[in-house]
């Protein structure tokens, strides 16, 4: 009998979520894995912008998110494209998966605060269907 995992995908973490997330303990330096599944096609509040499709729009946020991670000592690992599952399953594969740096829990969080993301948000909104967000332990170099 195997292992059976609910996976649910969103676009905005709880309000509790976010809080047990940012109080954990701090332990320096990690990696985001961002499991991407876009929208067929952007979805913005104004209406703008309904040619793009949805991943489209996430790369809009893409572009300029890495400008945030590199001003506070984070960068962009790695991101590319999901093309097939060796093992286990899920009901719908994930677009894309993107790989990010964080030097701190403090970092991201004054990161997630600044104007800037604030800024670039709707594109994120516009593009994501849902995702999942998982933190790990940066390797020591």
């Amino acid at each position: 009998m195997g292992w059976e995992m609910k996976v649910v995908n969103a676009v905005q973490p709880g309000g509790e979520q976010a809080k047990a997330f940012f109080a954990g303990p701090e332990n320096g330096p990690f990696v985001m894995v961002n499991l991407l599944k876009f929208k067929p096609f952007a979805e913005y509040e104004d209406g703008s912008n309904s040619h793009l499709t949805g991943a489209e729009a996430y790369e809009l946020y893409t572009v300029e998110v890495r400008k945030l991670l590199a001003s506070i000592g984070g960068g962009s690992v790695y991101s590319g494209p999901v093309t097939g599952i060796l093992l286990g399953e899920v009901e719908e594969l994930w677009d894309k998966v993107s790989l990010a740096y964080y030097p701190s829990l403090e970092a991201m969080g004054e990161m997630m605060r600044s104007p800037g993301m604030q800024a670039i948000s709707h594109h994120r909104r516009a593009g994501l269907a849902g995702q999942l967000n998982i933190r790990i332990k940066a390797p020591v170099t």
